[in-house]
C-alpha cells in the first residue's frame, strides 16, 4: 500500500512528520445515492490525514462479495470491506484473515452505543468484535408513486390490500402496477418481505430463525404463498435489472410501486421527492409496524503492518462516530446504528422506520438466520418463481423447505 508523508501545520511547529495511509475500500455502492453516502464516509477518513481509495464493484453484493473474498483468500487483502450483517465474513474470521476489532470497540464503548445490541452481536464471533456496523437497512417496505395512483384515478394505498385492489387500475392506465428488477436478491427480498408483513413476524421468525416446517405448511404461510402469487401477477411486464432502475420508474410514475429495502428512500431523495407528497412508503407493506435489523458493516484484513492496523482503526473509528454516521445515513437511506446522534434532518420515512425501531416489532434480518449457501438457494428459487409463470405455489413451498432443512 502507497504510503504517504503528511506534514500537518502543529507537527511542522515542532519538527514531527506523521505518516499516513491510503486504504483501499471496497464495496458495492454504485448507484446514485449510495456513491453519495459513501462519499461522506470518505471525506470524513480523508479529513484525519489518511486517503480513501475507492474500489466500489458494480453489481449487487452478490457479485462483489465473491470477489472481495478471492483476493482476501489469496493474498491481496484490501484494508477494509463490506459485508452485511450477519454470517458472510464468519470462515474469513476463522481463518484468521480477519483483524479484531475488540480492542477499539471496548475502548470506545461500542456495546454501549449501539442500539439494538443485535446489530453489533452480529459482528461477535467467540467474544470479539470484528467489523463495525455502519447502518441499519430494514428490507421490509413498499414504495408507491403518487403520480401513478393519480392518473390510475385511484387512492394512493394504505397498505397491501388496497394496493392489490389498485393493480387493475394501474393496469388500465399503462403504469406497471409493481416492478421488481430480475436480480435474485430482489425476488428473494419481496418474498422475505410478504413473510414477514402477511404472515406476522412470529411465522418469519419461526420460518426463517427456527426452521420450522410445520410453519411453513400453515394457514399463516398459506395467506403468504398466495400473496406472493398476487405479487408475481402484478409484476407480470416487469422488464428492468438493477433495483435502482426500478426505483426511478416509481420516480417517473411508469410503476405504482416497488418492494425494496429503506436505501430506495435514497434514490427518491437525489431525486428532490418528499416523502408524503411525492412518494409513501409503507413498513410491514403497511400491514405491521414492523422493521427488520439488516444493513451493512465493514470488515478489516489482518495485514502485517502497524502503519495500515493504525489507519484501519482510524478508519473503524470514523465510521461509527456520531458525525458521519448522520451525514452517511441520510443519503443513505439507512437507519444509524448509534442510539445516541442527533437525526433532526430526518424525512418522514426515516422517522416511521426510526419510531418502529424504538416502539415497534424489530425481526432480525434474513442474513443473520440463514447461511449465505441457503440465502443463495433462495434467491434462485424465488427468481425462478417470478420468472415462470407456470410454477406452482406448492412447488414453491417444497423446494423452500428443502432449503430450510438444508441449513439446519
Amino acid at each position: 500500500m502507497k504510503r504517504r508523508v503528511i506534514l500537518a501545520a502543529t507537527t511542522a511547529m515542532i519538527g514531527c512528520a506523521a505518516y499516513a495511509e491510503d486504504l483501499e475500500v471496497t464495496h458495492w455502492w454504485t448507484s446514485g445515492s449510495e456513491a453519495a453516502a459513501v462519499a461522506e464516509f470518505a471525506k470524513a477518513f480523508d479529513a484525519t490525514g489518511n486517503k480513501w481509495v475507492d474500489g466500489a464493484i458494480a453489481g449487487s453484493g452478490g457479485v462483489a462479495r465473491p470477489v472481495m473474498v478471492s483476493r482476501i483468500t489469496g493474498g491481496d487483502p484490501m484494508a477494509a470491506t463490506q459485508f452485511n450483517h450477519g454470517q458472510q465474513a464468519q470462515e474469513l474470521v476463522e481463518a484468521g484473515l480477519m483483524r479484531s476489532l475488540e480492542s477499539v470497540a471496548s475502548a470506545d464503548g461500542w456495546r454501549d452505543i449501539v442500539h439494538p445490541a443485535s446489530i453489533l452481536e452480529s459482528c461477535e464471533i467467540d467474544g470479539e468484535i470484528y467489523c463495525v456496523p455502519v447502518n441499519i437497512h430494514s428490507q421490509l417496505w413498499l414504495w408507491l408513486s403518487n403520480d401513478a395512483f393519480e392518473t390510475a384515478g385511484v387512492a394512493v394505498p394504505n397498505n397491501w390490500d388496497e394496493f392489490v385492489a389498485a393493480g387493475p387500475a394501474l393496469r388500465e392506465a399503462g403504469i406497471q402496477p409493481l416492478v421488481i428488477g430480475r436480480q435474485p436478491w430482489q425476488a428473494s427480498l419481496a418474498f422475505q418481505t410478504i413473510v414477514a408483513s402477511v404472515a406476522g413476524p412470529e411465522a418469519y421468525g419461526k420460518v426463517f430463525g427456527d426452521k420450522d416446517a410445520d410453519v411453513v405448511n400453515g394457514p399463516e404461510m398459506e395467506k403468504a404463498f398466495a400473496a406472493l402469487a398476487t405479487a408475481r401477477e402484478m409484476t407480470a411486464g416487469s422488464n428492468v435489472q438493477e433495483w435502482n432502475q426500478a426505483t426511478t420508474q416509481v420516480i417517473n410514475g411508469q410503476a405504482g410501486g416497488q418492494i425494496m429495502g429503506d436505501w430506495a428512500q435514497g434514490e427518491f431523495a437525489i431525486a428532490e421527492q418528499v416523502a408524503g407528497e411525492d412518494y409513501t412508503c409503507l413498513p410491514g407493506l403497511g400491514l405491521a409496524d414492523i422493521v427488520s435489523t439488516g444493513g451493512d458493516a465493514f470488515y478489516f484484513p489482518a495485514i502485517d503492518d502497524p502503519e495500515v492496523t493504525a489507519a484501519q482503526e482510524e478508519l473503524a473509528r470514523v465510521m461509527i462516530s456520531p458525525e458521519a454516521q448522520v451525514a452517511f445515513n441520510l443519503k443513505k437511506g439507512s437507519m444509524p446504528v448509534r442510539g445516541d446522534v442527533n437525526l433532526d434532518a430526518a424525512n418522514e420515512c426515516m422517522r416511521k422506520g426510526l419510531d418502529i425501531l424504538a416502539n415497534g416489532t424489530v425481526v432480525a434480518g434474513i442474513d443473520q438466520m440463514l447461511s449465505p449457501d441457503a440465502g443463495n438457494q433462495l434467491a434462485d428459487l424465488m427468481v425462478q418463481f417470478f420468472n415462470e409463470p407456470g410454477m406452482s405455489v406448492d412447488d414453491v413451498k417444497a423446494s423452500f423447505i428443502d432449503i430450510l432443512e438444508y441449513d439446519s
